[in-house]
């Protein structure tokens, strides 16, 4: 069985903007919050099955482009084995906050953040 994907990112030099493109665009709804450095997510108004989302700020270290992420069950093996394809970890598993699980990213071949969570 495949990888489902399970969340998308747009990040945004000018993350308000992106918000209401987006929401302009596909009636998303989104709620920044403060808390998280104005990172919103996004409500894509198809349900509780619907693939979830955020749109959140560029910074320094993690600058703008759309990313999705794959649920995987073994984060560790996943990158492993994008290394092995051409790959290159940019963050070892890690813990969300509240209990949300743990995420990981790579870049692809082609410089491409992915990201992994389970």
């Amino acid at each position: 069985m495949g990888a489902p994907i399970v969340f998308f990112e747009v990040i945004s030099d000018d993350a308000e903007r992106a918000r209401r493109f987006y929401g302009e665009l596909f009636d998303w709804t989104t709620d920044a919050d403060p808390a998280m450095g104005g990172y919103a997510l996004v409500d894509t108004g198809n349900g509780e099955d619907a693939v979830g989302g955020g749109i959140g700020p560029a910074s320094e270290e993690d600058g703008p482009g759309v990313r999705i992420y794959a649920r995987v069950d073994d984060l560790d093996a996943y990158l492993q084995k994008a290394t092995k394809l051409g790959g290159t970890t940019i963050v070892e598993p890690q813990d969300l906050p509240g209990d949300y699980g743990k995420f990981a990213m790579f870049l692809d071949p082609d410089g491409n953040k992915v990201g992994l969570w389970s």
